[in-house]
Formats: structure tokens, C-alpha cells, sequence
């Protein structure tokens, strides 16, 4: 249920804006979070709309859009210094704002390249810069950051909007741009999963998959009183560093398999592959990659394309039935029987994948794949830019 919510008048220092002026922003609370959308009914009332064509000193801050504003200075300067940059680094910054921590970013790095979706936030950002000179090392990218392709840089810093934290971070590790560091202010709790480990409460598919190709490190706590907007949670700032070697494992075959075991994360592994639909869908999946390896295909026009990322849609069961038609209850016996005796060779049969590492995650998919057995498709290639079907949570 929507609730309509009033707009509160919110007045600024030169802590955020130019030290000669002062702006009044107006802040639109909203029931939520979520990313920026230009579609927004809000952009469509011509009262708000006219407010801001008309008024130069005043805009909407919009809390449904992840318009949150870290405004301590002190934070700021440690996110800047704990970040290490050099001078010859291109830095991206996704999500600038108003340039709170943009114009201190020029100061240390030879260039910044900002993603910023909300032209008027670029507006500003442009003039706030260009007062302090430093115009010539920025590059404004006024698009969506889920759906433009970065240029090359060497360090990440971004105040992430909530919304879309899980498929941005999956577009930065998994992408195919390589990258020094990470400095990311998220949402406390989900910064918390991030940071989990094989025992812990939060131990989830997010931090499997993100650790099997990052280091992430806690950096500090970032109190919610210190943005503007004030949103409902608290943040906290992480570093992630890319692993300079990878595991040899294919990577779309990898997200697939974490994505099977921690559908119940609490479920033994034994409970989760021994699932009638689970084994009909391993087997499936298998039959169609042994035939792949022989005849490889032309193209992704496959006839039940649902089975290839290793799962099947909520709702979907046409699949299923063509499939389990034509298979006899031995044959699902039998793969059920070889799923099982893998489960029980490496010993995971009773294990719960929220205490397993990944080390022997690693070594559990090396069993299946070596009896034959697949959570993808084994001949499509690697698709790390595709973060957007990558999500790791």
C-alpha cells in the first residue's frame, strides 16, 4: 500500500554546496528506497515540474530514488584516504550527487569519470566543479549506471543507492574492466552480509560469490544522520579488492550451483539435491550438455531454454512435463541414486551450505561436473558483463 507523503523544505549549508552560496533543496520523502526512474510520477506533476524549470535555487531530493547525501566532511576525507589513490588514477564515481565527495576525488586523482542518472544533480555538479577549477579532469556520464558500459578506470568509490546494490556490485567484480579497488558505501546490513562467513547467521549466496573473486574488507560505520535525506538504516563502507588470480572454474556453471545450494541455505545439501525436481532438472540438464558436446549448437535458440541456468521458473511447468513424459521412473532412480552417492563421497550429504566454505563448494561442483553432471549450459561461453542475469543475491 502506497501512502502519500508530503514534501519537507530542507535547508543546506556550504558544507554541501559552493563556500560563496548556499542552495535550498527540497527533499520528497518516500515509504521506500529504490533506483532512479525518469518515469517517475513525481517528474510528471507539473507543479513539482515547474518548480524546478523555473526556481534555479531549489530541487527535490528524492529518498524513493536513493537520493541520500553524505554530508561529513570528516567521513568524506577518510573514504578519500582509505581508498589510497595516485595521482595518474582515473577514478569512477558512481552516483555523485551534488559532488560532496566528487570535488575531493579531483584533488587527489588525475581524472574522475561520474555516472550520475539525475540531470539536475549533473547541473550542479558541473557548476560546483567548475568553481574550484578542476572542470578538465571530469567526465560526466548522465546515464543509468545498470545500463551503461563503464570506460576504463583504476578505483571505484560510490555511494550506492539501495536499490540496486546486489546487480551494480555484480556488474563491478564480475565485469570485464579490471580495477584496483572498490570503495562502496552501502546499507549497513547489506554491507553485513557481504562481510559474512562459512557459521555465521548472515552466511548467504551473496558473500560466496562475491568472495570467490574479491576480498572485502571492513572499513567503518556511517551513521544515518549524516546524510540529507535521512534515510531509515544506517550504512557502512567496504573496500573490495579483486583476487589477482581466479579459481579455474567456469563462472556462469559456478552462480548456477550457488544458486541451487542456497535456495534453502538452512537445508542439508542432501535434502536440497534429493528434491524430485531438482534431480529431473539435473538430469535434463545433463542429457541436453552430453548432447552439446557432441553436435555443439549454432546459436541460444534451445527448445526448453528455462533448464539452462539451472533452475526453472516459478510457475513454468511445461518443461517439466514434456521432460518427465519421456523419462521412465529407473532412469530418475538411477541419476538420483549418482547424485546422492557424490553427496556422500566428498561427505556433504548432511551439510548445511551456510557452514560450508568455498573451498569446498569449489570441490563439490569438480565432483558433479566430473560424473557429468551440470547446473548450466557447459557450452555457452562466460558473460561477465551480463550483470544485469547476475545477480548474487
Amino acid at each position: 500500500m502506497l501512502f502519500k507523503l508530503k514534501s519537507v523544505r530542507t535547508h543546506f549549508s556550504g558544507l554541501i554546496f559552493f563556500q560563496n552560496y548556499q542552495r535550498n533543496l527540497w527533499v520528497k520523502p518516500s515509504h521506500r528506497y529504490g533506483k532512479y526512474n525518469e518515469e517517475d510520477d513525481d517528474d510528471k506533476d507539473p507543479k513539482l515540474r515547474n518548480t524546478k524549470e523555473n526556481q534555479l535555487d531549489h530541487f527535490y531530493l528524492y529518498k524513493s530514488k536513493g537520493q541520500h547525501l553524505l554530508t561529513n566532511t570528516r567521513i568524506l576525507d577518510a573514504i578519500v584516504r582509505r581508498t589510497n589513490i595516485k595521482p595518474t588514477d582515473t577514478v569512477l564515481e558512481i552516483g555523485p550527487g551534488t559532488g560532496n565527495l566528487t570535488v575531493k576525488l579531483l584533488e587527489a586523482a588525475e581524472k574522475v569519470v561520474a555516472v550520475e542518472v539525475d540531470k539536475r544533480m549533473v547541473d550542479v555538479l558541473h557548476k560546483r566543479v567548475a568553481e574550484n577549477g578542476l572542470q578538465e579532469r571530469l567526465n560526466v556520464i548522465c546515464k543509468d549506471a545498470m545500463k551503461v558500459e563503464f570506460p576504463q578506470f583504476d578505483l571505484v568509490v560510490a555511494n550506492i543507492p539501495y536499490g540496486i546494490s546486489s546487480p551494480l556490485l555484480a556488474k563491478l567484480v564480475y565485469g570485464r574492466n579490471p580495477f584496483r579497488s572498490a570503495t562502496l558505501l552501502l546499507q549497513k546490513e547489506f554491507a553485513r552480509r557481504l562481510l559474512a562467513e562459512p557459521g555465521d547467521a548472515d552466511f548467504n549466496r551473496l558473500a560466496v560469490n562475491v568472495n570467490l573473486v574479491a576480498d572485502v574488507e571492513f572499513v567503518m560505520d556511517v551513521s544515518k544522520r549524516e546524510f540529507l535525506p535521512c534515510p531509515k538504516v544506517d550504512s557502512s563502507v567496504v573496500i573490495i579488492r579483486p583476487k589477482p588470480e581466479l579459481p579455474d572454474v567456469n563462472l556462469n556453471e559456478w552462480r548456477a550451483f550457488t544458486r541451487t545450494c542456497f535456495g534453502k541455505k538452512n537445508k542439508t545439501l542432501g535434502a536440497t539435491f534429493k528434491q524430485k525436481k531438482k534431480v529431473m532438472q539435473l538430469l535434463k540438464l545433463a542429457k541436453t550438455t552430453s548432447l552439446n558436446k557432441e553436435n555443439p549448437p549454432t546459436g541460444n535458440n534451445y527448445e526448453c531454454d528455462e533448464y539452462y541456468d539451472g533452475k526453472y521458473e516459478d510457475g513454468d511447468t511445461d518443461g517439466e512435463e514434456c521432460f518427465a513424459s519421456s523419462t521412465s521412473d529407473l532412469e530418475m532412480n538411477l541419476f538420483k541414486e549418482k547424485i546422492v552417492g557424490i553427496l556422500r563421497k566428498g561427505g556433504f550429504e548432511d551439510k548445511r551450505p551456510s557452514k560450508v566454505s568455498n573451498e569446498d563448494l569449489l570441490h563439490l561442483l569438480s565432483l558433479f561436473n566430473q560424473a557429468g553432471i551440470y547446473f548450466h549450459d557447459h557450452v555457452k561461453p562466460n558473460d561477465l558483463g551480463n550483470a544485469n542475469a547476475a545477480y548474487l543475491s
